[in-house]
């Protein structure tokens, strides 16, 4: 199988409905004006922008994946869970997203207190201007209005400076376990990937465990082409999803033109070995 056939595939991205800048609707628009043809909306914790995205994806005659992405917690460390082709009307994920965006507000409210420790007030309120679903305040948010006060020139560097690991505006937080993720997107329909394992900087030896038990929980693919991973990593994530049987998936990660490191399908093809997440739809 070629690796991406006659279809150009996106099957990670962010609208409005989580902690992107456009709505559904012109995220699909985008994406069905740069040549995609299968497009995932996979909004954290959320699938509220499944049904404009939908409608939208009707009319630009592209294909919609429902999908989200879910936030774990794995030793200590924040990872996402892409779930693809999941049911948005499912009573096990629906629940238990709403459980998880319940505690995005608590976290935001910590998140501020460090911010108000070191002497940048306002941020809870300025985050909250951000977010245009309240109900998923993230990061993102806080890094927007960091941005717009001028404490630094983008999000990137808010994140690098304040909001990643270690800084002084992280905050811990206990998000749901892998098991738990995998089983609500697989009682959905749903295909469970490990999204952009790249960015998580977990040593060789750690980042192996993780995608066993991960595979033991029912997981089946990972992101190998993303627009979190160098050239590099392409490879060294090609080998991985080899060395334990995982589906290849590709997806830019897009949360904004002027945010993200990839535009709407602008990736380049899978590994032509490998068996893409899309093989049996």
């Amino acid at each position: 199988m070629g690796a991406i056939e006659a279809f150009t595939y996106d099957l990670h991205c962010h609208s409005t409905a989580s902690d992107g800048v456009l709505s559904p609707a012109q995220v699909v628009q985008r994406a069905a004006a740069n040549g995609v043809s299968v497009l995932a909306l996979t909004d954290h914790d959320e699938l509220a922008g499944l049904a404009g995205a939908a409608e939208a994806a009707r009319a630009a005659g592209i294909r919609l994946v429902p999908g989200v992405e879910i936030s774990i917690t794995w030793r200590e460390l924040s990872i996402h869970i892409v779930g693809l082709g999941v049911d948005p009307e499912n009573g096990t994920l629906t629940s238990n997203l709403d459980y998880v965006r319940s505690s995005r507000g608590r976290r935001a409210e910590r998140i501020a207190a460090e911010f108000d420790g070191l002497g940048i007030e306002g941020s809870l309120e300025g985050a909250y201007a951000y977010a245009e679903n309240p109900t998923v305040i993230g990061r993102t948010h806080f890094a927007r209005f960091l941005v717009q006060r001028g404490i630094a020139p983008d999000v990137a560097s808010v994140f690098k400076r304040y909001l990643a690991r270690g800084k002084p505006g992280y905050v811990r937080h206990q998000w749901a376990d892998v098991a738990d993720a995998v089983a609500w997107i697989r009682a959905s329909g749903g295909r469970a990937v490990v999204a952009h394992p790249g960015r998580y900087k977990l040593p060789r030896a750690e980042l192996r465990r993780f995608f066993g038990e991960f595979k033991a929980a029912g997981g089946e693919g990972i992101e190998v082409v993303t627009g979190s991973h160098s050239p590099e990593q392409y490879g060294e994530f090609a080998r991985l999803a080899r060395e334990f049987g995982l589906l290849a998936s590709r997806g830019s990660d897009f949360h904004g033109p002027e945010e993200s490191l990839a535009d709407l399908g602008r990736l380049p093809p899978l590994p032509a070995d490998l068996k893409p997440v899309w093989h049996d739809w």
